[in-house]
């Protein structure tokens, strides 16, 4: 039976479309792979090779370090809440940490750091390919900038050592500038050209001065061993390096512990990371002592004023009650209302402390309205518990010292000025609504009060006229004793902190320089995605080809697209000569031919009438004419009278192979110029006649499908048991359709890796439209180690056939069978 016609009918019903071809050949993009595999092998190198590179030279590695505190007690410092923080945190309201955290990432705080740290001056040393970044500690030498004089930022200086403390300045060829900046108004200023500074020498505490630089060098007591080559120093602007370093921090708390938090810096050197975490809490300690011994104070005289105050209240409250006991003679009444007298005692307390947060409240806002924070008392005393209000006071107290430095360089209506009264503007809108919220709760708080002494002393209405006063100065005494006694308990408590005040910011771990692993970049993430890249890159180029390739490689796929029977598979030459079953007759493809031999008998009735079999195919290159000769060869060799035809006029080939002088074919007998004996020639085989093409003729359709060729062809069929055709192909004329209507078997010739899936439709549609019959495959040029289940081809190395002697195993079928000869599994 052919294969792939026992199914043929079955799958002509089948869903898919006939002559349609999968888009993408996963198995032949799978031999692709393997037969490419060195260039995957060479991409991964080359991958590794460029990570290795970028790891060891390019990669700039970004470290982190970690400090973790705690904030432990409570402080009257406006900055905070006076409230336990872990009240504050159990009622989910982080005041204290939120302000915390805000100060740590405050423009003021940083500001300040980069100032007193010099963190504007950038250390770095320069190998032979990249630069790295230096802590100011490692160096051996610092830079100490005149801040009075114009400097030039982002302008690399090279420091070259030369023995002792004397150092080469080396300043770049280009990259002069006429705008420099100034570290004490922090803006830019334009001076005129100026050739470029030339390269000096100085030594440590001596100045470089440029019109664009003035520097001297200060000797590092402690610094790293390592030995630099250079020193690379970058100035930049204090704006500039304030926003890197906020970008650089992050602050986090404890999720166990929510008084603790973990502050985490990061930087291109960990030295630079832990120094800075370290001074940046240690400055903030102190500050945050300051602050709080300043508040604490300054809330201590204000209570000794207010107290001095109502102490004389309170002494003429007595004298008026003393005086009505000795005038009046009452000493108290009798049958009064103690519960109802109890209950106004307890709410003229409350109104008294309400009083006296108002009047404290009163003291912030003028402070704030002065501009004077350094008067500024606790916010406790005004029951303030707002540690958003606190944070902005400290924002309010660093703008207005900001402001007052911007007033000695620019004017008021300059750029600055107008940024500056800005901000402060936002700060105090936001401080003046949160004190507005205060006063409005306390008035609201205070008339609910007074309602509810209103309907209390209703009933005191009923006593005598002698009684009521007594008990009016009774009451006005008490409600001045309830201020003045709570008064006298916030003067204790502001006084036993003046007295034990401490930071409230207690460090747990600090900073440390363990040798940690950088965080940044992920060197092995990203060798893992350059190989990986490089690897993608040829299976990229190897499935666009596959996708963009239409040439058919696939024969199971050729089969179930087509639905066309299979006659055999020719593998590819070896050799020179086109006549393999002559020249070759124990070669494979020999054997094959031979196999197409025997598939014929199921495309044509066995009547005993000579068979015109019609050999073509899509185009030229794909065999066609070779699969003519050799097809016509052997079956000569099994002893029937064969003629070979040279049907195709276009482009006649036979004759070469033959040897036979193509001065007289077809073309000139079916002009009528020669008979058919004069056209038709005896090969070596005896079997074996071929009729050539002759000289090309300008009307080759007319001649092949004229009433003389049909004629021929009957007067053939008389003489000779088969009769072969090489025809022209039909993918591009039409002669081949009208051929075959006078062939008795058709065969189709598709050349493996050349011939295009496109060009199968036409034969296909025609086929399954019985208006081609009788119509089976060649597969021509087909490789043994493509095969795809049919074990067709060329050289099996079992020295069968004759190219088996130079069948060379490949690499897996050697290991394979070495393993088999060590283990016995024969």
């Amino acid at each position: 039976m052919i294969p792939g016609k026992e199914n043929m009918k079955s799958s002509a019903s089948g869903s898919e479309e006939i002559g349609s071809f999968a888009f993408f050949d996963f198995e032949h993009f799978l031999s692709r792979i393997l037969k490419n595999w060195y260039w995957f092998v060479l991409m991964a190198l080359l991958g590794y090779a460029i990570s290795w590179v970028y790891s060891k030279y390019y990669a700039q590695r970004i470290y982190a370090s970690n400090l973790s505190l705690s904030i432990s007690n409570n402080t009257a410092s406006y900055f905070t809440p006076n409230q336990s923080i872990n009240f504050i945190w159990g009622q989910n309201s982080n005041q204290d940490g939120v302000y915390l955290k805000k100060m740590l990432l405050s423009r003021s705080h940083n500001e300040y750091l980069v100032k007193r740290l010099g963190l504007y001056v950038n250390y770095a040393t320069a190998g032979l390919i990249k630069q790295t970044y230096l802590d100011r500690y490692d160096s051996p030498v610092f830079v100490e900038i005149d801040q009075s004089h114009l400097q030039q930022v982002n302008y690399p200086i090279k420091l070259i050592p030369k023995g002792g403390d004397r150092y080469e300045v080396v300043l770049p060829e280009e990259g002069s500038s006429t705008s420099l900046y100034s570290y004490e108004s922090e803006s830019f200023s334009t001076i005129p050209d100026y050739p470029r500074p030339e390269n000096q020498i100085i030594a440590a505490g001596q100045w470089f001065t440029s019109p664009n630089l003035r520097f001297k060098l200060v000797k590092n007591e402690n610094p790293s061993s390592i030995r630099f080559d250079n020193i690379i120093i970058t100035l930049s602007t204090v704006n500039e390096m304030v926003n890197n370093l906020i970008s650089t921090i992050s602050v986090d708390f404890d999720k166990e512990i929510n008084t603790i938090m973990i502050i985490t810096k990061k930087g291109y050197n960990l030295n630079g990371t832990v120094n800075f975490l370290n001074i940046s809490v240690d400055e903030l300690q102190k500050k945050r002592l300051i602050d709080r011994n300043t508040v604490d104070k300054n809330t201590e005289q204000y209570l000794m004023e207010n107290l001095r105050n109502i102490r004389k209240k309170l002494d003429s409250s007595g004298a008026i009650l003393n005086n009505l006991k000795i005038t009046e003679g009452l000493y108290n009444v009798k049958d009064r209302d103690e519960k109802t007298i109890q209950n106004i005692k307890t709410l003229e307390a409350k109104k008294a402390d309400l009083l006296t947060k108002i009047n404290s409240l009163n003291s912030i806002q003028n402070s704030l309205a002065s501009q004077n924070l350094d008067r500024m008392i606790s916010t406790n005393a005004a029951g303030v518990e707002d540690g958003l209000f606190t944070a902005t006071i400290s924002e309010l107290k660093a703008l207005y010292a900001k402001r007052r430095e911007l007033q000695l360089i620019y004017t008021p209506n300059s750029e600055p000025m107008r940024e500056i009264n800005r901000l402060i503007n936002e700060a105090r809108s936001s401080s003046s609504g949160s004190i507005r919220s205060y006063y409005t709760n306390y008035y609201n708080e205070i008339a609910r009060i007074d309602n509810e002494i209103a309907r209390s002393s209703i009933d005191l209405k009923s006593y005598p006229e002698k009684e009521r006063r007594y008990l009016d100065a009774e009451r006005g005494y008490n409600m001045i004793e309830a201020t003045y006694n709570s008064l006298l308990s916030k003067q204790n408590e502001t006084q036993i902190r003046v007295a034990t005040t401490k930071s409230d910011i207690t460090v747990i771990d600090p900073a440390k320089n363990l040798g940690q692993a950088p965080i940044a970049p992920d060197v092995q993430k990203t060798k893992y995605l350059i190989i990986g890249g490089l690897l993608l890159l040829p299976l990229f180029i190897l499935g666009i080809n596959v996708v963009i390739d239409n040439r058919i490689r696939n024969l199971k796929e050729l089969l179930k697209a087509t639905r066309i029977p299979l006659l055999g598979v020719i593998g590819k030459n070896p050799h020179e000569t086109n006549l393999t079953v002559l020249e070759q007759p124990r070669s494979s493809i020999s054997e094959a031919f031979r196999g197409v031999r025997a598939n014929l008998r199921f495309l044509h009735k066995e009547d005993g009438q000579s068979k015109i079999i019609l050999v073509t195919s899509s185009v030229g290159s794909e065999g066609k004419t070779y699969v003519s000769m050799n097809l016509a060869s052997v079956l000569a060799l099994s002893g029937k009278k064969t003629i070979l035809l040279g049907m195709d006029l276009r482009k006649p080939k036979i004759f070469g192979d033959f040897k036979i002088d193509n001065k007289y074919g077809i073309s000139n007998y079916l002009t009528g110029e020669v008979e058919a004996e004069q056209i038709i020639n005896q090969t070596r085989i005896p079997d074996l006649y071929v009729a050539t093409s002759g000289p090309i003729p300008p009307n080759p359709s007319e001649l092949l499908m004229g009433e003389r060729n049909i004629k021929f062809l009957e007067e053939l069929k008389k003489l000779y048991d088969f009769i072969i055709i090489d025809s022209p192909p039909v993918g591009l004329v039409a002669d081949p359709f009208e051929l075959m209507k006078y062939a008795d078997a058709s065969i189709y010739v598709v050349r493996h890796e050349y011939t295009e899936k496109h060009m199968l439709k036409m034969i296909t549609e025609k086929y399954h439209k019985h208006e081609v019959r009788n119509l089976g495959l060649v597969y021509n040029g087909f490789e043994a180690q493509n095969a795809y289940g049919y074990g067709y081809g060329y050289g099996y190395g079992y020295g069968y056939f004759e190219e088996d002697k130079n069948y060379q195993e490949p690499l897996l079928i050697k290991i394979r069978n070495r393993v088999r000869k060590t283990f016995g599994n024969n």
